[in-house]
């Protein structure tokens, strides 16, 4: 490919910089579902590290508060003569990166009766922010289940009001179930920020059964631990051969992407990567100011849902935050988001990307 052919290949592959969508409140409650890769998980899906009792544990328990939501008893590895205990409202997961809290989340989900959802805390967050306190209230009041997947500590406003928020719902008969993550092989702090969680909450932490889930990262049992980078011709040749081969990809500066993010609310990142099958990033560079670090947290939180490939030039995408921030307040927020960096990120071509 000539100098002039890459910069016309350039010129025509979509922009995700070229999106500002808009969303509404009605959208964001419509998307409150587990995202597609965990569209059909179940407890039987679920693959446990046997390494780890308390992976095993966490589906018996999970199972039960699943039974005794809709008023049955449990099968599986409960007796069917056994009548089921009196739960509490509300199943709080407390566990390192990838040992599989999401799936197990989605499992409850799906096999729990409606009306229910699912989503993170900055999807719950957002829709407060787009409907108001009271209407998401009004939305979600019906609900039997709501389950929360990577609970933040690390604001204090927001976490207040989904401590408001969740405190009315129980009271109306909602079950609770959330997530939240702990560095991987730190039980000692897993088991303080679970304490954390459940003195948040207040008066509702009596209603919360803590379950600890040990393991390490599924996402990185069979990775380098790190993201690979491309130089930037081996970029323009795999970005031409996609869409050559019909794939829809994208392909943005770095720091462009980063400036256009600012001006996207976090909500409607769903609606920038819609219909998209790879995102090519050129030019990373590390980044020193936590608004837009937390801003890349947030685009890849909604790209690992959507299974989105990510190829990219430059910085490994695994070295994007500086050493400052990964030692900081939002360190476990960081730690997650490159355990999902890692599993996104290639430097092959993306098989069945169209």
């Amino acid at each position: 490919m000539t100098a002039a052919a890459a910069q016309k290949a350039k010129r025509q592959v979509p922009r995700l910089t070229e999106r500002s969508p808009t969303i509404t409140g009605a959208e964001i409650v419509a998307e409150l579902v587990p995202p597609p890769q965990f569209e059909h998980a179940s407890f039987e899906s679920y693959r446990p590290d046997l390494a780890y009792p308390s992976q095993m544990g966490a589906v018996e328990k999970l199972q039960a508060f699943a039974g005794a939501g809709q008023g049955q008893r449990t099968g599986g590895f409960f007796s069917r003569s056994r009548k089921v205990k009196a739960e509490l409202p509300g199943i709080y997961l407390d566990g390192g990166f990838g040992v599989g809290k999401t799936h197990l989340l989605a499992a409850l989900w799906h096999s729990s009766p409606g009306p229910k959802y699912f989503g993170t805390f900055i999807e719950y967050t957002a829709l407060v922010g787009a409907l108001g306190y009271q209407e998401t209230i009004t939305q979600l009041r019906s609900a039997k289940l709501i389950c929360i997947d990577e609970f933040e500590l690390d604001d204090p406003g927001d976490t207040m009001v989904m401590t408001r928020l969740l405190g009315e719902l129980v009271k109306t008969g909602t079950r609770v179930a959330a997530t939240s993550n702990t560095p991987p092989n730190s039980l000692g702090e897993g088991r303080f920020a679970a304490q954390d969680f459940l003195r948040e909450i207040r008066a509702m932490s009596d209603n919360f059964e803590t379950l600890r889930i040990d393991g390490l990262d599924y996402r990185r049992r069979k990775a380098e631990g790190h993201a690979v980078a491309v130089d930037p011709e081996t970029l323009d040749h795999m970005v031409s051969a996609l869409e050559q081969r019909g794939s829809a990809v994208t392909r943005d500066d770095f720091g462009a992407l980063m400036t256009h993010l600012a001006t996207v609310h976090p909500s409607k990142y769903v609606k920038v990567i819609n219909g998209v099958s790879v995102i090519a990033l050129s030019n990373v560079f590390l980044l020193t100011d936590q608004t837009d670090a937390l801003r890349l947290v947030a685009f890849i939180d909604r790209v690992y849902d959507a299974e989105i490939p990510i190829i990219a030039s430059g910085r490994p995408l695994s070295e994007v935050f500086d050493t400052e921030m990964l030692a900081g307040g939002y360190r476990k927020k960081y730690l997650r988001s490159l355990s999902r960096i890692v599993a996104l990120t290639t430097g092959e071509l993306p098989p069945h990307a169209e």
